[in-house]
């Protein structure tokens, strides 16, 4: 079934969309903080009626926590299902944002026009390139050319608690051919692509334990062991000279790339300077034997998050801490075990102990890597989609994040994910002043109808 017709739609209704855009960022749906449960359940409500307008029969369907939108279409094969999430990260420090985060504009910037606050790009944005990708094509058609179901979720930005307890339990209600999923981005801002490799994570936790109590330095210092010199020792150990992971096994199950996925990364002609001087860097820091691009995609890591220990107020104050801790992130690989890397860290840790110190540890979370199995032959259509509308060679991608809900679909529902996003580097996901440019958006659209044309030809 051809576009063209849909695509003059998505262009002329481009102001249009725009406002319903803005319509939904104006609802403030944080997930994570109780005090905006009234705005989560108006942000599903706002959805199932603008899917009702279109004539999709949309129900709010409840969950322990937030709720879920759950939308069915009929038609002829194949059978689609579309995720995305309607909620937001918390605003803070909201003193950085130039304007109220939920009263979203559209500015004019040196790279083009965007739509500036929160949700723009994660991923409310993203989420409705493809209801209006399908609100064009109904408006054209009068139907959608496929089955569809649409599957929006309210707690992604606070862990997805009632998530996969849901998916089970309607696990043929939602099951489908192929799962799309928008809430990625565009290589370099510019390269658009499907992302095939996801990052597993292990969150931990370090606590280190001395004397009962703080103590007086100068009557303490030297002879009563300092838990922050211990912590310290225990970080510096964990990287060689050579940015290589020290704990015993770390490497165990991660992959070497084939020869045709090394080749495509370097014909991507990633430009790791100019990827590291945007955030006033120059040097890549991670194994020295391998190249940026494979140090963000195919390679595990070891980070130190944050440090607390001690008096860290205004002005000095001279303690000897009775605790130091660390918060610490793994992002895996392969076939990499996050549960036995957890053992073996504690393992470690426990064995550089000293004399009169203890050691806690508290899991903050654990998953497995991802590996998309693209046995489907619509994923080469998608790209061959993506190409004509971005006039560059689309490419199958890694991703440094980890985005768990691919895993589900593809463990719980046996549904190949497609994960396409629209999103440039410079958006700010999470951050203050979050953006997202009109142009992702506006050829976001146009992508989903290529998209959708080509798996109904």
């Amino acid at each position: 079934m051809s576009s063209d017709a849909v695509l003059s739609r998505i262009d002329a209704d481009l102001p249009q969309a725009l406002e319903r855009l803005k319509a939904l960022l104006r609802i403030p749906s944080i997930s994570t903080d109780p005090a905006y449960k009234a705005d989560c359940d108006a942000a599903a409500d706002w959805l199932v009626r603008d899917l009702q307008s279109m004539g999709i029969e949309a129900v709010k369907r409840p969950t322990p926590g937030h709720p879920m939108v759950v939308a069915h279409v009929d038609g002829p094969g194949p059978h689609l299902l579309f995720y995305g999430h309607y909620d937001v990260q918390p605003v803070d420090p909201i003193e950085l944002w130039h304007n109220d985060p939920f009263d979203p504009q559209i500015e004019d910037t040196p790279k083009g026009r965007v739509i500036r606050g929160r949700g723009t790009a994660d991923d409310k944005g993203q989420l409705m390139t493809f209801v209006e990708a399908c609100r064009a094509w109904i408006a054209v058609h009068g139907s959608l050319p496929c089955k569809m179901t649409f599957f929006f979720e309210g707690e992604e930005e606070s862990g997805s608690p009632s998530l996969v307890p849901f998916m089970k339990e309607n696990a043929e209600e939602l099951r489908a051919d192929l799962a799309l999923i928008c809430d990625t981005g565009l290589f370099e801002s510019r390269v658009p692509g499907i992302e095939v490799m996801l990052r597993g994570m292990l969150q931990e936790e370090i606590t280190i334990t001395g004397p009962d109590i703080d103590l007086h330095s100068g009557l303490f210092g030297g002879a009563a062991i300092n838990p922050i010199r211990v912590l310290s020792r225990c970080i510096a150990a964990l990287h060689d000279d050579t940015g290589r992971i020290t704990i015993p096994g770390f490497y165990d199950g991660v992959p070497e790339l084939s020869d045709e996925v090394r080749a495509q990364w370097q014909a991507l002609d990633f430009d790791h300077a100019a990827f590291l001087g945007d955030v006033g860097l120059s040097h890549p820091a991670g194994e020295q034997d391998r190249t940026p691009l494979e140090m963000l995609w195919a390679r595990p890591t070891c980070e130190v998050n944050g440090i607390t220990g001690g008096y860290t107020g205004e002005g000095f104050k001279t303690v000897l801490p009775s605790r130091a801790s660390c918060k610490i992130s793994f992002r895996l690989v392969g076939t990499q075990d996050p549960l036995a890397i957890r053992q073996n860290l504690i393992a470690m840790i426990e064995g550089m102990l000293p004399p009169d110190c203890s050691v806690s540890f508290v899991n903050h979370g654990a998953s497995p890597a991802f590996q998309i199995r693209q046995t489907d032959a619509r994923f080469d259509t998608a790209l061959a989609a993506l190409t004509e509308e971005w006039g560059v060679p689309a490419a199958y991608t890694g991703s440094g994040g980890s985005i768990p809900i691919a895993g589900y679909f593809q463990d719980l529902l046996d549904t190949p994910p497609m994960l396409i996003g629209f999103g440039k580097d410079d958006d700010g996901l999470h951050s203050p002043n979050e953006k997202y440019d009109v142009e992702s958006f506006h050829k976001g659209m146009r992508s989903w109808a290529r998209i959708l044309a080509a798996f109904t030809s």
